[in-house]
Parts: C-alpha cells; structure tokens; sequence
C-alpha cells in the first residue's frame, strides 16, 4: 500500500437505493485519479453491488473491498414491532477473505429473509455466529457507540467497544472517525479518541461518501425527497446537515486526521 496515502472504507455508491449516489465506474475513476489502489463499498444492508464492483475494480487494477453497513436491532431479528422501527444501530463490515465475504452474504440474507421490518435487520446473535473474516468499523453517528455518546453515556460506550472488539477479535474493530462537517461529530470523534486510548482500540478515518463531488450535495439532497416522498421546500424531512459527504481526496482527508488522531489515516492502509 506504499502509493497511496488514505483509503475510503465507508461508501455508498448506487446500489443503495435512492441513499447513495455514486456509480462504480465513476467511483473507480476517481480512485485512480487520487492513486488510492484500493476503495471499499458499504451500501445500506445490501449486496447488489458487490459482483459489478469486484469486476470493474479488478479489471482497472484496483483492489476491491466488499462490505457493507449492516442495520442492527438491539432485540431479535425475529421480533417485528413499530416501536422499533427506527431504533436501529448502523455498523460497517467487511470482509478481509473468502470466509468473511460469505459470511457476510449470510447476514445479509438473513437481513432480508429473517429480519425485514421496513429495512433489512440483523442481531447481535447471527452476528456472532458469522464474525469470521470480517473487520467491523462502529460506523457513522447512527451507530451504537457514536449514539452512547451523544446520550452522555461514554462509559457505556468504552463498554459496548471493548464488547465489539471481543465478538470479532483484536484487530478487528475499529472506531469509526469521520469528516464531515457535521458540529456534533467533532464531540463523537474526541470521546472515541478518548476511548482508544483507554481501552487500547484503533481508530480508523472515513467520510461516508454518499456522492462523489462537493457540487453534487444539491442532486443528492433531491434523491432523498424522492426516496421519502418529500419535496425540497418540504422543512420536515429526512436531510443531511452537511455538503460534506463526498468522495474526499486523500490531502484532504490528511489535512483534518493526521495532526490530532494519530493512526486512524494509517488504519485505512492497513485495513486495505
């Protein structure tokens, strides 16, 4: 990995439905043009990408992650009530091998066939029986740790890390930095720093990407009205506080991690 300097870990491109706006072949272009040799996508609870990515990515010489951002319930997948409907904690996966990758398509497809309740949930029970070969990241401020933390309950969230890193094995969890311009997520990232160095967890950076370039926020914000049956004079909706969810180049990514968390840009080549 010694030409490039940051790998993007946490993308949605496309194929997560009327979320993400980044196509492949788009995604690969840009990869090459920051001379990243390695990127990941991490669409919301699905796999549809994953055969088309693997392709195009192998054939531009790019070496392609799979994963994705798994919903999880914090009851059964199997209990199906409207009160948990939105109460679910995101986390990254993916997959470091063969094993991990099929995994993953366990889960996935248990997501779907088991646990479908308006979106595809997994629990923490299957998760454990299908944590080889996979590498967690804890994942964006819907995650479970970054919502302990904004509940005040730091302490709880040192706790559910330290649980995280047991299920899938020393070096295989992650806490999830991010870049994206949203003021809340400055107070998440100083408290998962805080909590790596008490508990000896790596950090590791990301942007979740849902678009590809800075001037396409606009278009993105419109894909989500019409994910949600919104329009965009519309004030209560589903919309993204920030313009900052786009494929950031490596400088830029540096810029903002390198100084004051140390490790996490290196995380993302090691991870790759």
């Amino acid at each position: 990995m010694s030409n490039a300097e940051f790998i993007h870990l946490h993308v949605h491109t496309e194929y997560s439905l009327l979320d993400g706006a980044i196509r492949i072949d788009s995604l690969l272009e840009r990869v090459a043009a920051f001379n990243m040799n390695a990127v990941a996508i991490t669409d919301h609870g699905t796999m549809y990408g994953a055969l088309d990515f693997y392709q195009r990515a192998t054939k531009a010489g790019i070496k392609p992650i799979i994963g994705c951002e798994v919903y999880i319930t914090n009851n059964s997948r199997f209990k199906k009530e409207p009160r948990e409907k939105d109460d679910l904690n995101h986390l990254v996966l993916l997959a470091k091998d063969r094993r991990g990758y099929k995994n993953l398509c366990k889960l996935v497809t248990a997501a779907h066939l088991e646990g479908f309740y308006y979106k595809p949930r997994i629990d923490k029970t299957i998760l454990a029986e299908c944590k080889e070969g996979l590498i967690a990241l804890s994942a964006c401020l819907h995650g479970e740790i970054p919502r302990l933390i904004r509940a005040g309950r730091t302490d709880t969230a040192a706790d559910v890390a330290c649980q995280y890193e047991e299920l899938f094995g020393k070096g295989n969890f992650y806490l999830e930095l991010q870049n994206n311009g949203i003021e809340i997520q400055e107070d998440v990232n100083r408290a998962l720093l805080e909590i790596s160095r008490s508990q000896s967890i790596p950090l590791v950076a990301s942007n979740d990407c849902h678009y590809l370039k800075s001037e396409h926020a606009r278009a993105h914000d419109v894909l989500l009205c019409i994910q949600t049956g919104k329009t965009v004079g519309e004030k209560k909706r589903l919309k993204f506080r920030t313009d900052q969810l786009y494929f950031k180049s490596p400088q830029e990514m540096q810029a903002y991690f390198a100084t004051d968390y140390p490790g996490a840009v290196e995380s993302t080549l090691e991870i790759a």
